[in-house]
């Protein structure tokens, strides 16, 4: 970065010049003018173990070690969300007032995490000279800010004709006049019912994956037979799935909770996505294999949308594909809808941080802001569901992340 442009271009311009190699370089350049002196790099790099890092691994063995009663069974976090599909709705409710009892009772703690961060995180971005809280998420994803300005008001300007339209038509197919925040993800009274065993997901996945391209099947299946997936739930997992990249010569992991619902064999789907991608980038070398988040989620998106058609080819019941497709339309409002929803109450949150400090209130009600406009008209919210922001780890982990998903 201390290299004048005209020596640097005329590196890269030369006939034996390392070329292939300037998407990278260009990627660095692009902090140039946020970088700091080598000293203070280098306390920032030290001092990270005692601030940001230490805040993450107290945020993930918190959520890590929480424990719900639900109707006197002890469930962890992962488990209690994946009532909020169940078909019961007396069963979806206990989970859902179990989530808010245990986010209620805890979320000064959580509160205090984000307060933190985003403080931490407003006073390097102001050593760095970043003109807003975002701008550091979208040079490492080689995106301008106006295209995802444009992405976020294009996504709010169809909440209407979107997620509030359809909850209103889900609120008619379950029978009520409201919607409870028990009842967004909830299937369909018409749907059977079933959990479909590991071996069946690993068939329908490589399949769907078959059917677009034998090779993208060969390179999903040693994930399966070389034990490269960790699927099952256990006692303090992390909650959520990721799929992660070693190095270039070795191979990727993916983290899974699998219960056998519908939507995690679509999560399956998703995190292979991320592995095969993974897998062919490798071949680019240790310094270009990595993507930005906002190509990344392209993959994972694609992995889904595949294994979804090769499903709804092969169901042939008017009841179950209208359950189906409904069901992709959730996950769709999930992955754009309520991702801008999230991008808007980060937005929110560390512009009021640097107001001030901020009470659970405050942080509670940024998040019902939100909920209430991308949601619309068709929801009551139980008391408790204020607190619902506080288990999110992409807050945490890795702000301005979640606009990636609606770019996929």
């Amino acid at each position: 970065n201390r290299i004048p442009d005209a020596t640097y271009e005329a590196v890269f311009a030369a006939a034996d010049g390392p070329a292939r190699y300037k998407p990278v370089f260009d990627r660095m350049r692009a902090m140039r003018p946020h970088q700091l002196s080598d000293e203070l790099e280098k306390f920032l790099h030290d001092n990270s173990v005692v601030g940001a890092a230490a805040w993450n691994r107290l945020f993930d063995e918190t959520t890590a070690a929480l424990t719900f009663d639900v109707d006197g069974e002890t469930l962890g976090l992962e488990a209690t969300l994946n009532l909020l599909t169940d078909h019961d709705r007396t069963r979806r409710e206990a989970g859902a007032r179990a989530l808010a009892r245990v986010f209620t009772d805890n979320v000064k703690l959580f509160a205090r995490i984000h307060n933190t961060l985003a403080k931490e995180k407003a006073i390097e971005d102001k050593w760095r000279k970043m003109p807003t809280p975002q701008h550091g998420r979208h040079l490492s994803n080689h995106v301008e800010p106006e295209v995802v300005q444009a992405l976020r008001d294009a996504v709010v300007a169809a909440y209407p004709r979107l997620s509030h339209r359809y909850y209103r038509l889900k609120a008619r197919w379950l029978g009520l006049d409201k919607l409870q925040v028990w009842d967004r993800n909830a299937p369909l009274p018409q749907e059977t019912p079933r959990l479909i065993g590991w071996d069946e997901a690993r068939t329908t996945v490589l399949d769907a994956y078959a059917g677009f391209d034998p090779e993208l099947a060969k390179l999903a299946e040693p994930f399966f037979d070389r034990g490269w997936i960790d699927a099952a739930v256990k006692p303090g997992k992390a909650p959520g799935a990721f799929a992660h990249p070693t190095v270039t010569d070795a191979h990727p992991y993916v983290l899974l909770n699998y219960l056998g619902k519908p939507r995690d064999v679509m999560t399956l789907a998703h995190e292979l996505g991320h592995g095969v991608h993974q897998r062919l980038a490798a071949a680019q070398g240790e310094l270009l294999a990595s993507t930005p988040l906002t190509l990344a989620e392209t993959a994972s998106v694609f992995g889904e949308m595949l294994t979804f058609r090769a499903l709804l080819v092969r169901t042939t019941d008017p009841a179950q594909r209208k359950a189906l497709l409904a069901g992709k339309v959730e996950d769709m409002i999930n992955t754009v809808v309520r991702q801008i929803a999230f991008y808007d109450f980060e937005s929110r949150l560390h512009a009021a941080r640097a107001e001030g400090e901020l009470t659970p209130d405050d942080i509670n009600a940024i998040w019902m802001t939100v909920q209430h406009e991308s949601l619309g008209d068709a929801f009551d919210y139980m008391e408790g569901y204020e607190t619902f922001w506080a288990y999110i780890p992409h807050f945490i982990h890795s702000p301005f992340y979640v606009y990636a998903y609606a770019f996929g």
